[in-house]
């Protein structure tokens, strides 16, 4: 019987481990409002290039001129990559537009981030496929297009 329970307990560790990174990941509807469209314009100040989703921290200026940081959630480093849009793209200091979508609490300054533009106008698919995205394969062929970062 305790050799049962040894197992037992084993078996439901071992299930929970496994577990925490499915937990740890979230969807898209589970944080962000995808009734809440916004657009941010400003400099990048911060990159983080981190699985499972990249931050990057803009700053933006408000209508009472007075700036704010918001972080910008996007797809996994690999994801990006191979839609052409590498880190040294997103250096502090560069310039950039970010179409996407508020977070559920609208008192946070996060997003999460469906498309990136650059000032010479080429634009990246920068979010997940899910709610709201457009079709990657069209912001492939566009990137593809463009020839840019």
């Amino acid at each position: 019987m305790k050799k049962r329970s040894t197992i037992a307990v084993g078996t439901a560790l071992a299930l929970l481990v496994a577990a925490g990174p499915l937990v740890a990941h979230h969807a898209f509807g589970a944080e962000f409002d995808r009734d809440a469209p916004i657009q941010l314009r400003g400099q990048i100040v911060k990159l983080e290039w981190v699985n499972p989703h990249t931050w990057i921290h803009v700053e933006i200026e408000k209508d009472d001129g007075t700036s704010e940081v918001w972080m910008v959630e996007g797809g996994t480093p690999n994801v990006l990559l191979r839609r052409g849009l590498r880190r040294d793209c997103l250096t502090p200091g560069t310039e950039i537009i970010v179409d996407g979508y508020q977070a559920k609490d609208h008192s946070l300054t996060r997003a999460n981030g469906k498309d990136i533009t650059f000032t010479d106008g080429t634009k990246i698919f920068l979010g997940s496929s899910g709610t709201g995205a457009p079709y990657e394969r069209e912001m492939m062929a566009a990137r593809r297009a463009q020839g840019r970062c």
